[in-house]
C-alpha cells in the first residue's frame, strides 16, 4: 500500500492560494461535497476561528484524500512567518511538497523561507504557478525568479494559454494537448484538445527546453531522441520522476485555483511524481544504546517507530498528538513507549484526520500519518516506539522567541487556570515560552512576532475563556561579554554540620554571534573527579539563562574550567554546582557585559509612488536598507530594523501606502545595542 501513499505539504508566501488550492484537491477528490472558499471565511482547512476571521492559514491543517488508487496525505502548512514553526515540524515529516507561487507576486519573501527550510530538509518539490487569470500574471517571469532566487531548476511541463483576463487553459507539454476546464462543472471536467496552430510554436519550443533537461538524466530517453524515435510516455513520466525525487530539478505546472482551472492536472503529478514513502533513502536516527547513528529502514515488518511532529488540544478529546509512522505497524488501544520520557503510553484510540473532521482507524503502517488520542506525556518532536530499541528520531530545532508580553488573570481565581492554559500552549507550540518573573511574580509569555502572541492571546481569551489583561509588547533581549575574564570561586558554606567546599577557576570569553553558550574543562579527572566536573557544568549551564546585569539569558559565551581544588573531606556536588553558578555570574560581570537586541530581516512589498516614504519610515525606525529591487507595479525592499523599533509597524505601513504594502519580518541576529536606562 506504501507505493500508492504520498505524504506532501503545500507550502508558499503569503495569500499565493495555498489554502484555496488544498480545498480545490479536496473537492476533486471527493472529499469535500462543495467548494470551501478563503474569502467567504468558509474553507475547510482553516477550521479554527480565527483562520476564518484573518483569512490566513495559522496551524498546519491535516487530511487524507484518495485519488486514482492513491492515498495522499496532505497537511495546509501556514504562509506567515511567525508561525514557522508550523512550517518546519511538518516538513520534517514529509516526502514532497507542492511549492505555489503567485503568477503575479513571483517569489515572495515566504516563499525564499520556506523553500530554504524544504532544502534543509532534503524534501523532493513540484511547482505549481497560481493565480494566472490575475491583472499582473507572468507565468515567465515567475520561472526566471525561481532560478534567480531560490537557485531552482524549474522544469516547465505546462505552460499557459493566454493570461490575466484572457487565460483560458493549459498546454501539456508531454501530450502535446490543450486543457480546457468547464465552467459550468466547477471545473470537475476538463476537455483535451489538439494544439492548435498559432500555439504550436510556442509549445514546440517549450517541449524541447523540457527534453533537453530529461535527456540529461537517461541515456534511454537520449538514444530514442537522437535517433528521432517517438518517446514513450511512461518514459518521460519515469525520467521526471527520478529527476524530483532526487532533487535535480522541480517540475513547473501552472493554473487558476479559483476559476477551478488547472488543479486535476497538478494532482496527477502529486502521484505521478513526488516520492512514495518507500522511494526515499532510511531515516537516519540516534540508537541510545549503541550510542551512535542508525538507519531506520522503511518496513511495515520492522519494529514500530513514530515521530509526534504536532501537538493540538482537543476540548472533549483533550491532546491530539499527530504521529508520522517511519517502521513497523502502531496499532489502537494498546500501550506504546515514549523513548524521550521513558515512559509507556496508551494509544486509547487511533484517528485519520480531514482538517478538524475525525474518522477512527485500527492501525497505521510505515509511511502513513495520522492522529493519537490518550497520550499524557507526549510533546512536539518526542519519538514513540519499542522499549528493546531505544532509537530516537532527529529532534527538531526552532528559532528563539524574540518579543514578550506579561499576561495576567482578572481575577486571582483564574490565575491557575491561565497557568493550565499556557502549559497547553506550550506543549503545542515549541516557539511559544512562558516563565513566571520571580521578583515581579508575572507570567511573561513569549513568541515569534506581534501576530503570534495576538493569535495566543486571543486563544487564550476566546477558546479556553481566561479573562486575562496583556502588557504591552516587549522585546526579548539577550546579555553577553565583550572582553575575556579569568575568576577564581571559593564556596564554602556549613549545612547540617557538613561543610561544603568547593574552589575553581573559570575563564569566559566571547564566542562569534550566533554560536550559542558552551561550556569546556582544562581541568583532568585525575586533578577534579568527573562528578565534580559535570557539577560545575551544571552549575553554569543553569546560570545561562539567569542573565548577568540585566537578567536576561545569555547567548555566545565560551567557559572554560581552568583550575579546581578539592578537599576531600569536605568536596560536594552542591558545592561545586554553586561555585560554579556563581563563579560564572562573577568571571561575567568582569567581562565587559554587553546587552545585545534582536535584529529583523525585513521584506516590504510596496507601489511605486510610496517608496520614498517607505523607506524613510525604515530608516527612522533604525533600520537598514540592503536592495530594492522593480517588479511589475511593485517595489521589493529587503533590510534589517531592530525589533524594539518595529511595533506597531503594520498599521503604520497601511496607512503610508493607502492599505496596498504587505511586509514579512523574521529573527536574523543578535546585536550590540546601548542599555536602556
Amino acid at each position: 500500500m506504501t507505493g500508492r501513499m504520498r505524504n506532501i505539504g503545500i507550502m508558499a508566501h503569503i495569500d499565493a492560494g495555498k489554502t484555496t488550492t488544498t480545498e480545490r484537491i479536496l473537492f476533486y477528490t471527493g472529499k469535500s461535497h462543495r467548494i470551501g472558499e478563503v474569502d467567504d471565511g468558509e474553507a475547510t482547512m482553516d477550521w479554527m476561528t480565527q483562520e476564518q476571521n484573518r483569512g490566513i492559514t495559522i496551524t498546519s491543517a491535516a487530511t487524507t484524500c484518495f485519488w486514482k488508487d492513491h492515498q495522499i496525505n496532505i497537511i495546509d502548512t501556514p504562509g506567515h512567518v511567525d508561525f514557522t514553526a508550523e512550517v518546519e515540524r511538518s516538513l520534517r515529516v514529509l516526502d514532497g511538497a507542492v511549492g505555489i507561487f503567485c503568477a503575479v507576486g513571483g517569489v515572495e519573501p515566504q516563499s525564499e523561507t520556506v523553500w530554504r527550510q524544504a532544502n534543509s530538509y532534503r524534501v523532493p518539490r513540484i511547482c505549481y504557478v497560481n493565480k494566472m487569470d490575475r491583472v499582473g500574471a507572468d507565468f515567465f517571469a515567475v520561472l526566471d525568479e525561481m532560478k534567480e532566487k531560490l537557485v531552482a531548476a524549474p522544469l516547465v511541463v505546462q505552460i499557459p494559454i493566454g493570461r490575466e483576463s484572457e487565460f483560458e487553459g493549459i498546454i501539456d507539454l508531454r501530450t502535446m494537448e490543450e486543457f480546457h476546464w468547464r465552467s459550468e462543472k466547477k471545473g470537475a471536467e476538463y476537455d483535451a484538445r489538439p494544439i492548435r496552430d498559432e500555439l504550436r510554436p510556442i509549445a514546440e519550443q517549450w517541449r524541447e527546453t523540457m527534453l533537453d533537461q530529461l535527456t540529461a538524466l537517461s541515456d534511454e530517453l537520449t538514444d530514442k531522441y537522437l535517433s528521432g524515435e517517438e518517446l514513450p510516455l511512461q518514459l518521460i513520466d519515469e525520467t521526471i520522476r527520478r529527476g524530483t525525487i532526487d532533487r535535480v530539478h522541480q517540475p513547473v505546472f501552472c493554473g487558476a485555483s479559483l476559476k477551478n482551472i488547472g488543479v486535476q492536472p497538478l494532482i496527477d503529478a502529486i502521484i505521478r511524481y513526488l516520492p512514495a514513502p518507500g522511494d526515499l533513502p532510511p531515516i537516519i536516527a540516534h540508537h541510545q544504546k549503541k550510542d551512535a547513528d542508525v538507519e531506520v529502514p522503511h518496513d511495515p515488518d520492522g519494529q514500530p517507530l513514530a515521530l509526534v511532529f504536532k501537538i493540538q488540544t482537543d476540548r472533549e478529546a483533550g491532546s491530539l498528538c499527530f504521529i508520522r509512522c517511519y517502521s513497523g505497524t502502531i496499532k489502537a488501544g494498546v500501550a506504546i513507549f515514549n523513548i524521550n520520557k521513558k515512559k509507556r503510553e496508551r494509544i486509547n484510540r487511533l484517528l485519520r484526520m480531514h482538517a478538524n473532521r475525525p474518522e477512527q482507524i485500527d492501525k497505521i503502517t510505515a509511511g502513513d500519518i495520522a492522529v493519537v488520542v490518550g497520550f499524557k506525556l507526549a510533546q512536539t518532536g518526542d519519538t514513540i516506539g519499542s522499549e528493546g530499541v531505544p532509537i530516537l528520531l532527529e529532534r527538531m530545532h526552532f528559532p528563539e522567541p524574540v518579543i514578550s508580553v506579561a499576561i495576567e488573570p482578572q481575577t486571582l481565581s483564574e490565575r491557575q487556570k491561565l497557568k493550565d492554559v499556557l502549559s497547553i500552549l506550550s506543549r503545542e507550540d515549541p516557539t511559544f515560552i512562558t516563565k513566571e518573573d520571580t521578583d515581579t511574580g508575572q507570567l511573561i509569555i513569549s513568541g515569534m512576532g506581534e501576530l503570534h502572541l495576538d493569535v495566543l492571546v486571543t486563544r487564550i481569551i476566546d477558546d479556553f475563556k481566561v479573562s486575562a489583561r496583556v502588557g504591552r509588547p516587549q522585546v526579548t533581549y539577550r546579555e553577553s561579554v565583550g572582553a575575556t575574564a579569568t575568576h577564581t570561586e571559593k564556596f564554602q558554606r556549613v549545612i547540617a554540620n557538613k561543610e561544603n567546599a568547593a574552589e575553581i577557576t573559570l575563564e569566559v570569553a566571547p564566542r562569534p554571534r550566533g554560536t550559542g553558550n558552551e561550556f569546556a574543562s582544562k581541568v583532568k579527572p585525575s586533578l577534579l573527579p568527573e562528578q565534580f566536573i559535570e557539577a560545575v557544568r551544571r552549575g553554569v549551564e543553569g546560570a545561562f539563562g539567569s542573565g548577568i546585569v540585566y537578567g536576561y539569558p545569555t547567548t555566545d559565551i565560551g567557559v572554560i574550567l581552568v583550575d579546581a581544588r578539592y578537599n576531600e573531606l569536605t568536596a560536594t556536588e552542591f558545592a561545586f554546582e554553586a561555585a560554579g553558578s556563581l563563579g560564572f555570574d562573577n568571571a561575567c560581570r568582569a567581562a565587559d557585559p554587553i546587552l545585545l537586541e534582536p535584529i529583523m530581516r525585513l521584506d516590504v512589498m510596496c507601489p511605486k509612488e510610496f517608496l520614498g516614504d517607505v523607506i524613510s519610515a525604515i530608516t527612522m525606525r533604525g533600520g537598514l536598507i540592503h536592495g530594492i529591487e522593480s517588479r511589475p507595479g511593485v517595489e521589493h525592499i529587503r533590510g534589517e530594523a531592530p525589533m524594539e523599533k518595529m511595533f506597531g509597524y503594520s498599521t503604520s505601513l497601511r496607512s503610508q501606502t493607502q492599505g496596498r504594502g504587505t511586509y514579512a519580518m523574521e529573527f536574523s541576529h543578535f546585536a550590540r545595542c546601548t542599555p536602556k536606562t
